[in-house]
């Protein structure tokens, strides 16, 4: 009988650090294919608005710690935003190596987690110092609204009030989230103009040049 093994082959050997900040909760990105779609695009949005500022990290389902050693609590936010940081990857989000919390974070509630984004997540994300926590419910069924945010103020989330377009307001983020008939997007008040995702701002981008080349046929 062959005996011999391939170390190239052998198993990740998890250290004591990985046991206690595991990479995964072993569940589910999404519930549904509907969450998944609202959870990409939106992140997607924020993204491609922040592409220009590489100090901005915005990530999604990443495990996030909040104090070190075993007493840690482990949390993975639907998307998360954190000024200052940097544009790289990173495996967990650990606050006490990134030196802060993120700034925004949101979550698309479901039926089976509504009640904890209400409750456990909230407490645990105003001892975390959050400024701000976004809540959208893609199936309008479940939370008291279809869309809710808050802003921490002394160290209670306080439910932003919409504005008088609907709109609720992020201010850490300087962006407007509205609901529309088909769900949710993005306003940004000082360009006066909503949010795009890469694909979307590319093909406007060429529609323009296309525009701009048939005017410039029209006069030669």
């Amino acid at each position: 009988m062959n005996t011999s093994t391939n170390k190239h082959n052998m198993p990740y050997a998890p250290t004591e650090t990985t046991d206690l900040y595991p990479e995964s909760d072993g569940k589910p990105m999404a519930d549904t294919d509907l969450h998944l779609y609202w959870i990409k695009r939106i992140q997607d949005m924020i993204e491609t608005y922040f592409s220009q500022n590489p100090e901005v990290y915005i990530s999604g389902n990443i495990m996030m710690y909040d104090i070190e050693g075993p007493m840690r609590t482990a949390v993975s936010p639907d998307i998360l935003v954190a000024f200052g940081l940097g544009q790289k990857f990173r495996r967990t989000y650990k606050v006490w190596e990134e030196g802060k919390p993120p700034d925004f974070v949101m979550e698309f509630s479901s039926k089976r987690t509504y009640r904890n984004d209400l409750d456990e997540k909230m407490a645990l994300y105003a001892r975390m110092n959050i400024p701000d926590y976004f809540l959208y419910d893609p199936d309008r069924r479940h939370l008291p609204s279809p869309l809710m945010g808050f802003r921490l103020v002394a160290g209670t989330y306080v439910e932003i009030a919409p504005d008088s377009d609907g709109g609720i307001r992020s201010e850490i983020l300087d962006l407007n989230f509205h609901l529309t008939e088909d769900g949710l997007t993005l306003y940004n008040p000082r360009a006066q103009e909503w949010l795009k995702t890469r694909a979307e701002k590319a093909e406007a981008e060429v529609e323009r040049l296309q525009a701009e080349l048939a005017r410039l046929k029209e006069r030669t």
